[in-house]
């Protein structure tokens, strides 16, 4: 795709050099701040000018370049600040990207239009949107209304997700970008297992020691170190590995092609090893009722009693046997079943306490309201400084029962919408598995977000909210998605056709030459 219409405003190549070089003057006093005053927000705007610039040129030439820049950058972007190579806020280059399709998206009538987003989803994510809004109203802490905290409480839990759900609705729109999209994925995901593997092997590097020494109380638990890969910790570690396994079983059940089959299988059983070794149990649930949903949704019976025979089989493992508890990982897992666990004692006593305050804030302390913002004697004070422990009780005590309660209801329309495309409308089956791996996923990942505050981490939002958005665009494409399928499948049978007469070939030449052989004789 070429915007050539952008790079021409006149005859004259050289028009526009005067803020070429004016830029260029910025760009070397920015090196200057750099080097006398340190990382100063100057130095970074606009050192980052021959960056933004050559990203925009080929956004502008290639329509995908920014939206598998932003797929990969968001997965990425923790890890990179963990080890010190992002000198700005971990929201920026995400954001600045998402910004970015959008604009391209406006510009080109071709791709943003208007029913790839009019759905369920996106009443829903109206809906909680609107409400945020209203939340700068909200002034129940008696602190003014301050438009700076909100909006950055805003951008948390409404505007990425927004975003993740506009962005991927209107760019995959086809099934050539569909199944690089969920390649790709595996392939990042792929790569977070061979992390998990190489500091299990080798240890942790001196930034991912740091982080231990901080973390060490929820990240060192009995002698047992939960290991987090590229994530910012160990919960959204486990929780994102055991979703994503779960949506990579399913596409690999349901594909019809070998090599894909293959792929995908060893990708989620990668992500399995991955969640246990994060020693997140919490993600042990997220993968059993993954699997619940994939049940319905595959509308077989063989289906349905072959995973419930193993889910019961697995969850009778864990819970009456000791075998396997030398190992650290299927201990901690274990864990998961004892009633008496401390930690989960802790989360109740919390959450009992943000019940009684919670009385009096029916619309919550406030977005983006923190400890900083509330004074001491104020009597929500406590609110802000008791630690949620997860992001539905994040939300519940931002936004009060009537955000909690919008925000369920929300999150169970958008989910709901795109399972009942997959149940009623698409009729491939591969086509069902990937809507079923996408719904799944992300069913496993809001049980994570009930027990750790994981919902709005990198890059879990984008992720599994952008693939849910996916589904609703599946019935659009689905009869070109047959066409190619078969034309791969047919691709498949003939090699293995060609592969079978090649044996069959080898084999009559033995007979043959042993025939030969024994005349001689």
């Amino acid at each position: 795709m070429s915007y050539s219409g952008f790079s021409s405003n006149s005859d004259n190549p050289y028009a526009g050099g005067g803020r070429v070089i004016l830029l260029f003057l910025l760009f070397l006093l920015s090196l200057y701040s750099l080097s006398t005053q340190g990382l100063t927000g100057f130095a970074i705007t606009f050192g980052a000018l021959p960056i933004m610039a050559i990203v925009v040129a080929l956004a502008l030439h290639y329509q995908m370049f920014t939206f598998w820049a932003l797929f990969i950058i968001n997965y990425f972007v923790s890890f990179m600040s963990r080890m010190g190579w992002l000198p700005i806020p971990t929201s920026v280059p995400n954001e600045a990207l998402e910004m970015l399709c959008l604009a391209l998206a406006i510009i080109d009538a071709g791709i943003m239009r208007f029913e790839k987003i009019a759905n369920a989803m996106g009443l829903a994510m109206l809906i909680w949107f609107l409400y945020c809004v209203l939340e700068l109203l909200n002034n129940s802490c008696d602190l003014g209304f301050n438009f700076g905290v909100w909006y950055a409480g805003f951008r948390l839990i409404a505007l990425q997700l927004v975003y993740a759900f506009i962005v991927c609705s209107i760019y995959i729109d086809t099934p050539k970008k569909l199944i690089n999209y969920i390649r790709l994925w595996a392939i990042l995901a792929l790569f977070a297992s061979f992390w998990t593997w190489k500091q299990q092997t080798f240890g942790f590097n001196d930034a991912e020691k740091v982080f231990l020494i901080v973390a060490a109380r929820t990240h060192m638990v009995n002698g047992i170190v939960r290991f987090f890969s590229i994530f910012t910790d160990a919960a959204s570690c486990g929780i994102n590995m055991a979703a994503t396994a779960v949506m990579f079983y399913i596409i690999a059940i349901t594909s019809k092609l070998k090599r894909d089959k293959i792929f995908f299988l060893i990708t989620a059983l990668a992500c399995t090893k991955t969640m246990f070794a994060s020693g997140t149990r919490t993600a042990m649930f997220c993968l059993i009722i993954g699997f619940m949903v994939y049940v319905v949704l595959s509308k077989s019976v063989k289906i349905a009693v072959s995973v419930t025979i193993s889910g019961i089989l697995f969850l009778c493992f864990m819970m009456f046997t000791t075998i396997g508890n030398g190992n650290n990982e299927i201990r901690r897992m274990r864990s998961a079943f004892n009633r008496n666990d401390a930690s989960a004692g802790v989360r109740e006593t919390n959450q009992a306490v943000i019940a009684k305050y919670m009385q009096d804030a029916p619309w919550g302390i406030g977005i983006g309201v923190d400890y900083k913002n509330v004074p001491s004697n104020n009597k929500f004070r406590s609110l802000a400084t008791i630690p949620p422990d997860s992001e539905y009780v994040y939300i519940w005590v931002h936004t009060g029962p009537i955000g909690i309660t919008i925000f369920l209801i929300c999150q169970a329309m958008m989910w709901l919408g795109a399972c009942c495309i997959v149940f009623f409308s698409l009729k491939n089956r591969a086509l069902q598995g990937i809507g079923a791996g996408f719904c799944a996923a992300f069913v496993a990942f809001q049980l994570g977000g009930y027990g750790n505050q994981i919902l709005m981490q990198f890059p879990n939002t984008l992720l599994f909210y952008g693939s849910l958005a996916i589904v609703y665009c599946l019935p659009r494409i689905e009869k070109e998605y047959e066409e190619i399928e078969d034309k791969k499948y047919a691709e498949q049978q003939e090699r293995e056709r060609k592969k079978e007469e090649k044996e069959k070939a080898k084999r009559v030449k033995g007979l043959w030459s042993r025939l030969w052989k024994w005349w001689k004789r």
